[in-house]
């Protein structure tokens, strides 16, 4: 992206640099030069040496703020299970649905039936709905293949879907999500597997950008959850885990000690885990769609994380059966209204904290001079609306890298 079109003024707006609705800017000016921000300030003080040289966008004092980062994704995915969500709703019991072939294993099977282009295609369609909404960064997990060839297969088709759409894709290798059925019995077995050979292999190809452990009761226990992240250390591999979300097992402490970027879900959190959490860095990633699409009813503790100055990310979760949805700016609103965050906490949440999940604070989350200028423009009067609203997508723009998206 070196043409023309990445340079530009960007001119009577409302900026919001950290995406914080305390600390903004307005009557603003943003200068793009090769993709960056190279100016930000006052319209009426922009340097004259831009002035003469760039081309004016006057977003007519519309918002903009960084671009929106969805940290928590399973965006790669074969078929769905919307039989599953009616079987439920009639009375079936998830273990009923289980026995039948269905739940993980049929989004496993599903995924493992579709060739490289039809699973791009299927996952394309979810990541253009999230594009539309102001996401310029995303992170996609596998876990859908569990065996090397189709985790290969996804963690390919996420690369690709950062290649030829304007958004950076950071990937997440979730081997330890759920056990294959041809593991049946054989956890330690699998685990191994994960460890020892589907990682390496797949970090050496250049696919892995962190490594995630679903560690829960009905997921791999804590044992099983440190042999993944030990072999992740050994690569030089960040990690990350899917913690406490229907049971307390101890995961986040065990997470925490591997210096996790984030532990995600963490419905059953207790304070011994949140102080672990702030020694060691670690970002609460809020999941309000799956809470929802469950029904549960055990919150987060959001006081406790907010006394501990716990950084909370939001994220969509997005997967086939647990929570379907492609809207990052519906689980604004969630997180506001089911969780009871502030609207700064819910903005804060899809920029600079969720930058934070990904370990990638240096180059997302934030407008200022030297960073790649990712950023939405919003019709909105005011940033609260972007939790406010409840289903519309009041987007009007969204710049990756200096270029006006069509």
């Amino acid at each position: 992206m070196h043409s023309a079109n990445n340079n530009g003024i960007w001119t009577n707006a409302r900026i919001a640099p950290a995406g914080k609705p305390e600390q903004t800017l307005e009557h603003a000016a943003l200068v793009v030069r090769d993709g960056h921000i190279v100016w930000i300030g006052s319209a009426a003080e922009v340097p004259a040496e831009f002035l003469d040289n760039l081309p004016l966008h006057d977003v007519g004092n519309q918002w903009i703020t960084p671009g929106l980062i969805d940290c928590h994704t399973h965006l790669v995915y074969g078929g769905n299970r919307a039989d599953e969500f009616a079987q439920r709703l009639a009375g079936a019991s998830y273990e009923e649905i289980a026995r039948r072939g269905g739940g993980i294993a049929s989004t496993v099977n599903s995924t493992r039936a579709a060739d490289e282009d039809s699973l791009f295609a299927q996952s394309a369609l979810r990541l253009k709905a999230l594009i539309a909404e102001g996401v310029t960064a995303v992170e996609i997990k596998s876990g859908y293949g569990l065996d090397l060839t189709n985790e290969r297969k996804m963690l390919r088709v996420a690369r690709r879907l950062g290649r030829e759409f304007p958004v950076s894709v950071y990937t997440t290798f979730l081997g330890a999500h759920a056990l294959p059925p041809e593991f049946a019995g054989r956890a330690d077995d699998y685990i191994a597997l994960v460890a020892d050979s589907m990682l390496p292999s797949l970090h050496a190809e250049g696919l892995v950008d962190a490594v995630d452990v679903f560690c829960e009761n009905i997921g791999f226990s804590l044992a099983q959850s440190e042999r993944v992240f030990e072999a992740a250390a050994k690569l030089g591999l960040p990690v990350k885990m899917h913690a406490e979300q229907l049971s307390n097992i101890g995961g986040t402490q065990l997470a925490a000690r591997y210096r996790a970027l984030s532990v995600d879900h963490l419905e059953y959190l207790q304070e011994a885990d949140i102080v672990a959490m702030q020694e060691s860095g670690t970002v609460a990633v809020l999941l309000p769609g799956a809470f929802y699409f469950l029904r549960e009813k055990q919150v987060p503790p959001i006081d406790l994380l907010r006394r501990y100055q716990i950084p909370m990310a939001l994220a969509t979760d997005s997967n086939p059966g647990t929570s379907p949805t492609t809207s990052l700016l519906l689980m604004l609103n969630m997180g506001c209204t089911l969780f009871r965050l502030t609207v700064a906490e819910a903005l804060q949440g899809v920029t600079s904290h969720a930058a934070q999940a990904l370990g990638k604070s240096d180059t997302h989350g934030l407008l200022a001079i030297g960073r790649q200028a990712d950023f939405a423009i919003w019709s909105v009067e005011t940033l609260a609306e972007l939790a406010y609203r409840c289903g519309s997508n009041p987007c009007s723009g969204v710049v990756q890298a200096g270029v006006l998206r069509p």
